[in-house]
């Protein structure tokens, strides 16, 4: 661990970034520029005594967990990335890892976008939401063990399919089948995405069946039709972003221009704003 190199890399970064870059409002009593150490410390998720101590050349390494939500905190590009790690004292996870903390890059993106977008992981982990994403699919990032993954949590649990007419499901259902398949045939150990089909197959007669069609591929349609309880029936156009990390994509829902979701959607962002998201619970 180079102790000299990280504080100094941490300091400079920090004081690179200015409150409107991460989404936070300087306020009158900023005197300086650059994030607060406590701010950084909060974006990451970890104590402020302790992010304190790494620029301060003491305290124990950071564990490789704590470097990627630093270099996510600090909106590090993947060369910076990996100098982060580097100076932790850890080798660089691959670009492709699967990882609970989405790309700097595709966060920036998603939180320059006003139309309603989240960073899903290819086993359909919801990684981050926007506020109009919440307010269509309700807060889909509190879910916890294989409830993370949508793809569990439609055949296990199919309440979650309320948000979708009925006679869409069917195909809704062999897409995610087709699309966890790919992933499953992927080259390399993947204990997750194993744990994931495993469980599926003995949990759910519907999956199993589904399974043994061999169907393998991408989602074939981008309208997908939604029933809102707020206002009603949505049809959104579904564009996958695929970034450098093919275990991540950024989902970006639009409507048609001057169309009657258009002004649905346009209601649901006003709705947003008012934080009526959080009410509609999870989907």
């Amino acid at each position: 661990m180079d102790r000299d190199g990280l504080a100094d890399f941490l300091r400079r970064r920090r004081a690179a970034l200015q409150p409107e870059d991460v989404g936070l409002t300087a306020g009158r009593r900023r005197r300086t520029g650059g994030l607060r150490r406590e701010e950084v410390a909060a974006l990451a998720h970890i104590s402020t005594d302790f992010y304190t101590r790494l620029e301060q050349r003491r305290g124990s390494r950071p564990s490789s967990a704590t470097v990627a939500s630093l270099g996510s905190a600090l909106r590090l590009d993947d060369v910076q990335r990996d100098h982060l790690f580097a100076l932790a004292g850890h080798n660089a996870p691959p670009h492709t890892i699967r990882s609970d903390t989405p790309s700097p890059g595709v966060v920036r993106v998603l939180e320059q976008l006003e139309a309603p977008a989240m960073i899903v992981s290819d086993l359909g982990v919801t990684l981050r939401q926007n506020r109009l994403a919440e307010a269509i699919f309700g807060v889909q990032t509190e879910f916890t063990g294989l409830r993370r993954s949508m793809i569990y949590r439609w055949f296990i649990e199919p309440e979650c399919r309320g948000l979708h007419p009925l006679e869409d499901q069917p195909l809704r259902a062999r897409q995610h089948v087709a699309v966890l398949r790919a992933v499953h045939g992927r080259p390399g150990a993947d204990p997750e995405a194993d744990e994931l089909v495993g469980t599926l197959l003995r949990q759910s007669r519907e999956f199993a069946e589904l399974w043994e069609r061999h169907e393998v591929g991408s989602r074939t349609t981008t309208d997908k039709r939604f029933v809102h309880p707020l206002v009603g029936e949505l049809t959104l156009d579904c564009q996958l972003l695929t970034p450098e990390n093919v275990t991540e994509r950024l989902v970006v829902f639009s409507a048609a221009p001057g169309s009657v979701d258009e002004a649905r959607l346009g209601m649901l962002a006003e709705l947003a704003a008012a934080d009526v998201a959080g009410a509609l619970g999870s989907a």
